[in-house]
């Protein structure tokens, strides 16, 4: 049973996603109610399933808000607000924005930087002391007004994935994405197809695409039961806070057929 909270090949229930819109023919689904975290697990380094750690997640005025105004100095604090429920092959679509400074403490590569996080291990179960859940991470950077830095990168933690048909070993690959200096609310949609294509597109542009992501390299428990080598076919959507305030206004996911 513990492996199935990794993997979890178990029936999707839809009547558990909240909200739901159609466009056309599709039927959109809100991840995020826009009135509290229903549907979500809060997991924060060093603390317990669902301790929110001064208050780091909530929402206000609609939008879900990750802030650190109750922390002195950020010491490690690395937080996931991570979806109750897996999936497979959909398209997701959220609005971003970094706001104010970041927190005393905070590395300097952390500036900037959040991720929504793809085909993740579930909440239950990560390690109270793990970084990271095992995943892949569309990685979120803010420009500082003058270098450039593209967002919706990819970054792989205890896993791997192919571009232009090579095996990527690396962290993390960048995005053909402009840079987004400000405040501004930035669209980001992923298109995933299970363990085949991945797709990421800013504010409707292509600027990333691998394919069949597996289960490999560091950046995961020593003993993390599922081999390397194993594709990596569903999993849970998280949203990262890891020092710099970051707000989510949309969280909207269309299901699609394998």
């Amino acid at each position: 049973m513990r492996k199935l909270l990794y993997l979890l090949p178990f029936i999707i229930l839809t009547a558990s996603c909240g909200n739901s819109s159609t466009r056309g023919n599709e039927e959109w689904i809100s991840l995020f109610n826009g009135k509290d975290l229903s549907g979500w697990d809060i997991k924060i380094k060093g603390y317990e399933l669902n301790d929110n750690y001064n208050d780091l997640f909530r929402v206000e005025d609609g939008v879900i808000k990750a802030g650190y105004e109750k922390f002195e100095k950020f010491n490690g604090e690395y937080g996931h607000l991570i979806y109750r429920e897996p999936f497979s092959h959909y398209r997701l679509r959220v609005e971003y924005r970094f706001v104010g400074e970041q927190a005393p403490g905070g590395e300097s590569w952390a500036y900037k930087n959040s991720g929504v996080l793809l085909h993740a291990q579930s909440a239950a179960s990560m390690e109270t002391g793990q970084d990271y859940p095992v995943c892949i991470e569309a990685q979120l950077l803010g420009g500082d007004g003058a270098a450039e830095r593209p967002t919706c990168n990819v970054c792989t933690p205890g896993t791997h994935v192919m571009i232009n048909g090579q095996l990527v070993e690396q962290h993390c690959t960048n995005s053909l994405s402009k840079t987004y200096h400000g405040e501004e609310w930035v669209t980001a949609e992923f298109l995933v197809m299970g363990d085949s294509i991945i797709k990421h597109i800013v504010e409707g542009k292509v600027v990333m695409a691998y394919s069949k992501p597996v289960v490999g390299g560091t950046n995961k428990p020593a003993d993390y039961p599922v081999p390397d080598g194993t594709a990596v076919k569903e999993g849970y959507i998280c949203l990262q806070a890891e020092s710099h305030p970051v707000e989510f206004r949309k969280v909207e996911l269309l299901k699609l057929e394998e």
